[in-house]
């Protein structure tokens, strides 16, 4: 018998938002996009979606970066079974 392990990708949870998994500062999720990788990591551990989306798009003041990649299609990011997803809190403003 062939033991298949199932890979995911690994999902770093933000500070901010450890609370909702339990503490943990990764998780595997299951998901071929970003879309599918936050709607995954919902069923699991509940309110994940309701903080990171806004209608059909990721709030405004986060950003996802997938292989250290900052994406700029958001949701639609494919996501591999070995990648790595970060939610970030984005960065504008300020002085030089």
């Amino acid at each position: 018998m062939v033991n298949k392990t199932i890979q995911m990708a690994t999902v770093f949870i933000p500070t901010l938002m450890q609370e909702m998994s339990d503490g943990n500062i990764t998780v595997d999720v299951k998901g071929t996009t970003v879309r599918e990788v936050i709607n995954n990591l919902d069923s699991t551990y509940p309110g994940f979606k309701e903080r990171l989306i806004e209608g059909y798009k990721v709030k405004s003041h986060i950003s996802v970066a997938v292989d250290g990649i900052i994406t700029p299609i958001g949701l639609l990011e494919k996501v591999s079974p070995t990648s790595e997803v970060h939610f970030l809190p984005a960065v504008s403003g300020g002085y030089i």
